[in-house]
């Protein structure tokens, strides 16, 4: 019997799906599901006089490969995962690859890739965006570990990707161990953002007195083909919005309960920003909206509480250009926070990401794919070591020219009592990025130094923002003796 060239367990919808895009780039697929019953629907079903071959027990889904065996993970993350492998290794020989396609915690992709690496076989974590549509017609892919893990399934990979505009496939080696996972993570909290900002505006035109199917028309127009905002998530949200609910006149949007769950990605995100010290400010304030829409029963309770007054906003024209304006701004922002923490994370954990290269997977494929997406790719060709994706000309003068849309945007949202978070964020991180002197943190500085002596540093002057060091660019402390008299200031810096 001729073998397969490649396995996938996990028989929900993304694993049926790139199992049916691999048998359609020409690969036979060997197919297997913990319940036999989903593999038998497939097999007669959809896969039905297709390259692809049913096994309904492991041992004999592990013979049906051809060596070295390639096998994809299409399960659910955390445990699941654990027990395949523990299953699949009694079977396997050295050197066999084990890839792990579902969206795990990039430290248990670690773990694992250690522990199989030291059995010596060969293991993978790699992200794939698309949902559905991209697992079946062509996803962004994102693997991390070894090179030569890598080095197994490149070409399939590459073929079953999407293709960008200029034909480049949408994947690419990102790094080793998990940075793979690391990368759909922040992908994924780049993603929550970028729904947000979009929610926010559309709220924003609905307090203002549009309504869904006006709204929708204007996310239409900004998808053009010519327009900065272009993007996946503009298009579906502009076909979304002009739904109308089955058996009436009133639009779907109007009626689907305003809850938005998550599965984790986003709030890891935030975690590891947290243990990074980069600042995400408008990725958490998604992950922290999507936890207020669950607290459904207590909003409507403190609405009744508290009444919230609108007042009038400008033209509908007017407010459509500020909002469109804002909103790329609002992105550019929250794009660059989400690539400072993958440049701290490639640092910490000796992943070596290419920024560029990861910009240019997620042109097609993905869920965040957009047009500007291009413009960031070319950004970091033209200087990998940017300090920051705002320092980037193409942005810089954008930002420099355009800030006050975003100001003007957040006090019409305001007066139509839209609490837009994440437009808001974006905009203080661009302001607080760009500030030589935080004056609330010089504030602070000295609250510490008062209640708990934690001491501070110091600046050479207001004109000279400049910390002062001492020799060998030791930062020099300083600590002001609150208590006593005439308060004395002393050095307390550490000598060398």
């Amino acid at each position: 019997m001729q073998k397969a060239n490649i396995g996938v367990i996990g028989m929900e919808v993304m694993g049926r799906s790139l199992a049916l895009n691999m048998e359609s780039k020409g690969y036979s697929v060997a197919v297997y599901n913990r319940t036999g019953a989903k593999t038998k629907a497939f097999v007669e079903g959809p896969a039905k006089g297709k390259k692809i071959i049913g096994a309904y027990d492991l041992k004999d889904f592990v013979a049906s490969l051809e060596s070295p065996r390639k096998i994809m993970l299409m399960v659910k993350v955390g445990k699941p995962i654990d027990n395949f492998i523990n299953q699949l290794i009694l079977f396997l020989e050295k050197r066999d690859l084990i890839i792990d396609g579902g969206n795990s915690y990039f430290k248990d992709t670690i773990r694992r890739n250690d522990e199989l690496t030291q059995r010596g076989f060969l293991f993978i974590g790699t992200g794939v965006s698309g949902g559905e549509e991209g697992a079946l017609k062509g996803p962004s892919l994102m693997p991390g570990g070894e090179k030569e893990a890598y080095s197994l399934v490149e070409k399939i990979f590459k073929d079953i990707s999407a293709k960008a505009s200029d034909g480049e496939a949408c994947v690419t080696y990102i790094g080793p161990g998990g940075a793979g996972h690391f990368v759909k993570m922040v992908h994924n909290g780049i993603e929550y953002g970028d729904m947000q900002l979009i929610g926010e505006v559309a709220w924003f035109f609905k307090n203002s007195g549009m309504n869904s199917g006006e709204i929708a028309e204007v996310m239409s127009g900004w998808n053009d083909k010519n327009d900065i905002l272009r993007s996946y998530l503009i298009e579906i949200t502009a076909d979304s919005l002009c739904e109308k609910h089955k058996g009436s006149e009133e639009y779907l949007a109007d009626r689907v309960a305003d809850i938005t769950r998550m599965k984790g990605t986003g709030t890891w995100t935030v975690q590891s920003a947290l243990e990074l010290l980069v600042p995400i400010p408008t990725i958490a304030a998604a992950v922290f909206s999507r936890e207020m829409s669950q607290d459904k029963d207590l909003r409507l309770k403190m609405s009744k509480i508290i009444g919230l007054k609108k007042l009038s906003s400008e033209k509908k024209d007017e407010l459509i250009k500020i909002a469109h304006d804002a909103l790329y701004l609002a992105k550019i922002s929250s794009y660059a926070q989400g690539m400072a923490l993958l440049k701290a994370a490639s640092t910490e954990y000796k992943f070596n990401l290419r920024l560029g290269k990861i910009a240019k997977i997620w042109r097609a494929g993905c869920i965040i794919r957009a047009q500007f997406l291009d413009d960031i790719a070319a950004s970091y060709e033209e200087n990998e070591d940017l300090v920051n994706l705002l320092a980037a000309p193409k942005f810089s003068n954008f930002v420099s020219k355009n800030l006050e849309n975003l100001e003007l945007f957040m006090r019409m949202a305001y007066q139509v009592k839209v609490p837009a978070l994440a437009m808001g964020s974006a905009y203080d991180y661009i302001v607080q990025l760009c500030s030589p002197i935080m004056f609330s943190a010089q504030v602070a500085a000295l609250q510490r130094d008062y209640f708990g002596a934690h001491g501070y540093f110091k600046i050479a002057g207001a004109d000279d923002p400049e910390v002062m060091t001492a020799e060998k660019g030791k930062i020099r402390e300083f600590h002001t003796e609150w208590m006593l008299e005439g308060r004395p200031e002393k050095e307390v810096t550490e000598k060398q």
